[in-house]
């Protein structure tokens, strides 16, 4: 049986473009959502293989320490003609500085390596995985992506990651040269065209009521 979130919330994150995104995404169905971060939590190591094991860990790890059900995202950039990297590794390719103009360079680098200089060879997709963990250790999980090509020099100064580099198909300007709304805000007044929205449209459909 799938489980309705209500009342109180903890958002597993620390990274803020990823908060500010997330309490978008609930606003409208009246949820009161507090960050990790804002609770003094620390981070999990997250040492799971795939983007679904690492949401799991970190949403489990805020939801015991919280007492609270817990709400975690883990996503990143898969890019074909880089065998799937950076993937779980995004956020890591980024350094302890989170630089991610300098990851973003390090893919061009590599793609020009492999010759990967024409847009059909330069595919490439977001993913998100949504974790919903209660403190009696029910769970709730979704996946979904975004297609895309990217692109360079990156555009835009937008969303946060990768975003400036990431054309969604379909479109001719980045996720970095989208606003917030275009890029992950749910109809009527957006497309709903990131991968956290997509996953997000999921998971509403079996845990949330729209108030």
């Amino acid at each position: 049986m799938h489980r309705q979130i209500t009342g109180k919330l903890v958002i597993a994150t620390h990274n803020p473009g990823k908060l500010a995104e997330m309490r978008e995404l609930l606003a409208p169905y009246g949820i009161e959502a507090v960050s990790a971060g804002e609770l003094g939590l620390g981070e999990p190591e997250e040492t799971g293989k795939t983007f679904e094991a690492n949401a799991r860990i970190k949403a489990i790890a805020a939801a015991q320490a919280a007492r609270l059900p817990a709400f975690a995202d883990d996503s990143g950039l898969v890019v074909d003609a880089l065998d799937g990297a950076p993937g779980i590794y995004s956020a890591r390719w980024a350094g302890p500085n989170k630089d991610f103009n300098d990851a973003m360079a390090r893919i061009e680098r590599l793609l020009q390596e492999r010759g990967a200089t024409a847009p059909e060879k330069r595919g490439a997709r977001f993913v998100s995985a949504l974790c919903v963990a209660w403190p009696d250790d029910h769970l709730e999980q979704v996946e979904a992506h975004a297609d895309g090509t990217l692109v360079w020099p990156p555009r835009g100064s937008a969303g946060f990651g990768y975003d400036p580099m990431f054309l969604p198909d379909g479109f001719d300007r980045t996720f970095g040269e989208m606003t917030s709304i275009e890029k992950h805000g749910l109809p009527p007044l957006g497309l709903g065209l990131s991968h956290r929205a997509r996953a997000f449209v999921k998971l509403a459909e079996i845990c949330l009521e729209r108030r």
